[in-house]
């Protein structure tokens, strides 16, 4: 009778370790749903804009909004990006988004085209490396006003073409707002950038 109890114990405690693994696992891969990148992430700037990152993140943090302007005669694209999830870099480890997320929901102003290229990790998800996967979307111009969009991640096509590779979600590195283009006084305003 006791190798039964002392069995059944065991089990109970194989179980109870088990069940709590699946359960951080599970937290782990929904924990960036409805997470608003403007309010939690930095946010990093390269090419000709007036603001430097430390300008960018300063509004962000005071008025809760991404806010980039191209400079007089610019030359080069301009490049504003952020992770998923918050890293000491640009080039962090990548995001296990879970099966439940379905679309990107940005509210913005911009006076051109932008492109967001959702840049995917490694093949070893270790790292966002520079050159990697970029499956894209064009983010329209709305100028007058803050417009809010839902991207559906099945619309993420690798180099924007309709027939590209899609997005695969469970190696989401960071998200790349690209002017490739930029003319002077071209501007980019984000309010929110929420995974849902």
């Amino acid at each position: 009778m006791k190798n039964k109890t002392l069995a059944f114990l065991s089990f109970f405690l194989f179980l109870t370790v088990w069940f709590g693994i699946l359960g951080f696992a599970a937290i782990e891969k929904t924990s960036n749903s409805g997470l608003d990148l403007v309010k939690t992430s930095t946010w990093y700037i390269a090419g000709p804009a007036l603001e430097n990152q430390e300008t960018i993140n300063r509004i962000r943090k005071e008025k809760g909004i991404v806010k980039v302007t191209a400079k007089d005669n610019p030359i080069g694209e301009i490049e504003l990006n952020v992770m998923i999830t918050e890293a000491d870099s640009n080039d962090g480890a990548p995001t296990n988004l879970s099966e439940n997320s379905k679309y990107l929901s940005i509210t913005y102003k911009s006076s051109h085209l932008i492109k967001i290229q959702a840049r995917e990790g490694n093949a070893e998800g270790t790292g966002c490396i520079h050159g990697g996967s970029h499956p894209r979307v064009d983010l329209p111009v709305s100028a007058k006003k803050f417009t809010t969009i839902k991207i559906p991640w099945t619309d993420f096509k690798q180099d924007g073409d309709p027939n590209g590779k899609t997005l695969n979600i469970h190696n989401l590195c960071k998200f790349n707002f690209v002017n490739y283009n930029p003319v002077s006084g071209a501007s980019l305003e984000i309010k929110s950038v929420v995974i849902e």
